[in-house]
């Protein structure tokens, strides 16, 4: 191989994680349209001028058979041979695929964009524990973390005092000093 050419393993390696993303049946072996799209997409050989989504789709339909909607690494390599031309104008066809190729190699499916949780004032509010009131409160310590069952249940008082006795505990000491 030349200097600064990428191995087909290595593309294949990629295709693979590609091809497993978003699918939990999938066995990597074969990609989807959804996959080859973001595969092209984060990969940036869709930039939007020269390769739009739309050539993606175009190219993943040639490539793919008819009444099947999935490709293998070998069609996804004739897709890279139709799409690299398109996206590095000015060079061979050889040149153009080994830049592609440079693209790919490493990459692995991104999850930027993905939906974050949202962090309202609202939802603070309402899971502030220092701000609950009456039998609520009870169920959280000083810190805001959960009491757990202690918290839900009213556990008896055995001592034998009467609740609220101030002088609880303090018998045996007076027995003893008797």
């Amino acid at each position: 191989m030349a200097e600064g050419s990428v191995s087909v393993a290595e593309v294949e390696t990629a295709f693979q994680k590609f091809a497993v993303h978003g699918d939990t049946k999938a066995t990597g072996k074969e990609m989807n349209g959804k996959n080859f799209a973001k595969l092209c997409k984060d990969c940036h050989i869709t930039d939007g001028k020269n390769v739009t989504t739309t050539d993606v789709d175009i190219v993943f339909s040639k490539v793919k058979a008819k009444s099947v909607r999935v490709i293998t690494f070998e069609q996804f390599n004739q897709a890279l041979t139709e799409l690299a031309p398109k996206r590095f104008k000015g060079k061979n066809k050889e040149e153009a695929l080994q830049q592609l190729y440079g693209l790919i190699v490493g990459k692995e499916p991104s999850n930027v964009g993905v939906t974050k949780v949202a962090k309202a004032a609202a939802v603070d509010r309402l899971t502030d524990t220092s701000k609950y009131t009456g039998s609520h409160k009870e169920r959280f310590d000083e810190s805001g973390k959960g009491k757990g069952k202690a918290g839900r249940e009213d556990i008896p008082d055995t001592s034998g005092y009467v609740s609220a006795y101030k002088g609880s505990g303090t018998y045996d000491d007076k027995v003893k000093e008797a």
